[in-house]
């Protein structure tokens, strides 16, 4: 999609006075969705955001249902759509779970008062209880001892960070705290609370804990998925457990699993757990196939093996109807699929992303976005599996005003001959109302991973519209290694990271150069992680790049142990660092074993609190170009981690990535 070259194009600035429109819960009958939207403050010191809930119908009517002064989240429906619970953060203090009447007003009632705040909670069906997710701190394991070890802790201030373990930071916290999730049953009436999982020390996705974990339809069984490693924690898996709501002992029911196992959710008549399952333990991105647990026969079996794509998202509509989200082909797609028995899930959606998909009546409501659109909230009716591919019904218009002031710049989907002839996309942004001109500035953003893509989706971070609008010409290669092109693409780059993936991102290059829309004399590559290791690699093969930037990029891989998560290293690098092949194939494709082709200009960026790329291999980088006497400029955040994701912040880094593509683009 295009917009009219006279509007204004879109800056840093507008992407954070847009709305962050989130995931919704919607009412089992499909008369309404609850989504949090968050909004930004730009004139605040420092800028403050307030994520409110808002109720949201079919016919586009919203209205907002929590304070616009204090931030509420992760919205969960009672069964019979007349409460909503959500998560609340009063100043200085933790998460709490509140609940809202819907039906008749008032205000919202806080329910907990837990040490550590919540992370997550569901309503049991008989809507006088709840299944509330929160952590405590393993060195006591209940809620009062936790409680007095916070005020311990808060008082000791800054202490030692003391650990034998092989996983001992993620992202960008330390998980030397001991702390741990637990299940808990939380009376609605009075708050009391009651442990489900007392002696549990298992971990919960470290990213994002929510969404691990169902209640049966009956209400006497909760199934949760958790790691099953103990410390050292030398190979982390995660199985799926059960625990009877009664109280008892849990129970592995994927104890033969060779890896991950996640995301349980229950089949509406109870009988059976659906889930997705990878089978290889080294590779983060082996494809998640979808399988049936059957509770009363105790039997697996998995149900997409033979597709090849990799689910992320998966709720019942009834027992005969999964919907389910999975990238393809660089975006974030529908589908629809019976979940009885193995079968190929059909597509339901044909344009832009989906994420977030929930199920109300006959219509699935989701997030939708592409790269000329925000996030909103849209609806599709099932009725429309089997026929043709249609649009998504808009429901929010929560940035309608703010886009309509913006010239947007038109995408054009490019398919060519990569690397050994094999097919590769790419998505080409022209600057709004310039397509037809010729040879203009050239930039390459280049995805991490590698086991990612630039899809179809709006980014706030690394937003090509603010590029196009810019004046240059932005080229998203999803090159050998990225994923929603078949497993096969996707582990091309294993053991192989400057190999075909560089060369697709070069022949790419060639193709745009060729067809007169980029000056040969004026192009750029840029990249994040994966994304900013291929910055760091290209710099060392070619000069035919005027300047390139580096953001969290990986630089040395024989430093690659210092990330956080080390299991499967070998199997990316194509050898382990102490075995003479998996030297010398990490020495092969590692930029800081090739710095005497250094020659291009190369803006650094690093956040202190990136444990995923840490900052060193930023600061050796940058300290390699100096020393050479090549052009180079470094960024650090001393307050972020892989991302940035504060609003100064980025404000600041868009004004650095443009302002070196000006110094030397024009």
């Amino acid at each position: 999609m295009a917009t009219s070259p006279a509007l204004r194009p879109l800056t840093a600035r507008d992407l954070w006075l847009l709305a962050r429109v989130g995931d919704p819960v919607v009412a089992r009958d499909g008369s309404f969705a609850i989504a949090p939207v968050k909004r930004w403050d730009l004139g605040a010191e420092p800028a403050k955001g307030i994520e409110r809930l808002v109720q949201f119908f079919p016919d586009g009517r919203a209205r907002a249902l929590t304070s616009a002064e204090v931030s509420a989240s992760a919205p969960a429906l009672s069964r019979d759509g007349g409460r909503l619970a959500f998560l609340r953060a009063d100043a200085g203090k933790q998460a709490q779970v509140h609940v809202l009447d819907l039906a008749h007003g008032g205000e919202a009632r806080k329910l907990t008062d837990l040490p550590m705040g919540a992370l997550e909670m569901r309503w049991l069906p008989d809507g006088a209880r709840m299944i509330v997710l929160a952590h405590v701190l393993g060195e006591d394991l209940g809620l009062e001892g936790t409680r007095a070890l916070v005020a311990r802790r808060d008082k000791a201030g800054t202490v030692p960070h003391v650990t034998e373990d092989r996983i001992y930071r993620y992202w960008d916290r330390w998980l030397t705290g001991g702390e741990v999730p637990h299940l808990f049953v939380l009376d609605v009436d009075t708050g009391a609370l009651r442990d489900l999982t007392p002696d549990a020390r298992r971990w919960f996705e470290l990213m994002d804990p929510g969404g691990q974990f169902d209640i049966s339809p009956d209400g006497t069984e909760v199934v949760f998925s958790a790691d099953v490693s103990t410390p050292p924690h030398a190979r982390v898996r995660f199985a799926l457990f059960t625990v009877p709501v009664a109280g008892g002992a849990t129970t592995c029911i994927t104890p033969d699993h060779a890896a991950d196992a996640v995301r349980p959710r229950y089949s509406p008549d109870g009988a059976a757990i659906v889930y997705g399952m990878q089978r290889d333990p080294d590779h983060y991105a082996d494809r998640v196939r979808l399988a049936r647990f059957e509770r009363s026969a105790g039997t697996h079996t998995v149900l997409t093996e033979g597709w090849d794509r990799s689910c992320d998202g998966w709720e019942f509509a009834d027992a005969a109807t999964l919907v389910v989200t999975a990238e393809e082909h660089a975006r974030g797609a529908l589908f629809v699929t019976d979940p009885r028995a193995p079968a190929t899930p059909q597509r339901l959606l044909a344009s832009g992303s989906v994420h977030g998909a929930a199920v109300g009546g006959a219509e699935v409501w989701f997030q939708h976005h592409s790269l000329s659109s925000p996030p909103e909230l849209a609806r599709v009716a099932l009725t429309m599996v089997g026929g043709p591919h249609g649009a998504p019904i808009p429901v929010s218009r929560e940035n309608a005003a703010l886009m309509a002031e913006v010239g947007l710049g038109e995408v054009e989907e490019v398919h060519f001959p990569g690397a050994g002839g094999a097919e590769v996309q790419m998505f080409v942004m022209h600057p709004p109302g310039r397509r037809a001109e010729q040879k203009l500035p050239l930039v390459h953003l280049i995805h991490g991973g590698p086991h990612g893509v630039f899809g179809d989706q709006w980014h706030f971070r690394w937003n090509a519209q603010v590029l196009a609008g810019a004046g240059y010409r932005v080229a998203m290669v999803n090159f050998h290694g990225s994923s929603s092109f078949g497993q096969a693409f996707t582990d091309a780059i294993l053991g192989d990271w400057g190999g075909k993936a560089a060369e697709d991102i070069l022949l790419a290059t060639d193709l745009l150069v060729a067809r007169g829309l980029a000056d040969p004399a004026r192009m750029a590559i840029t990249g994040g992680s994966f994304g900013g290791y291929m910055s760091c690699w290209l710099a060392t093969q070619t000069d035919r790049f005027r300047c390139a930037i580096a953001h969290a990029a990986v630089y040395n891989l024989s430093s690659k142990h210092n990330t956080d998560v080390t299991q499967g290293l070998g199997r990316a690098m194509g050898g382990e660092p102490w075995t003479a092949e998996g030297a010398e194939n990490i020495r092969k494709w590692n930029p800081a074993a090739h710095t005497a082709g250094y020659r291009t200009p190369m803006l650094i960026i690093h956040g202190e609190k990136d444990f995923r790329v840490p900052v060193t291999h930023g600061l050796e980088v940058y300290g390699i170009l100096k020393a050479k006497g090549i052009d180079a400029r470094l960024v650090y955040y001393p307050d972020e981690n892989h991302w940035i994701l504060k609003p100064a912040n980025s404000l600041h880094w868009y004004g650095e990535f443009l302002g070196w593509l000006k110094r030397y683009l024009g």
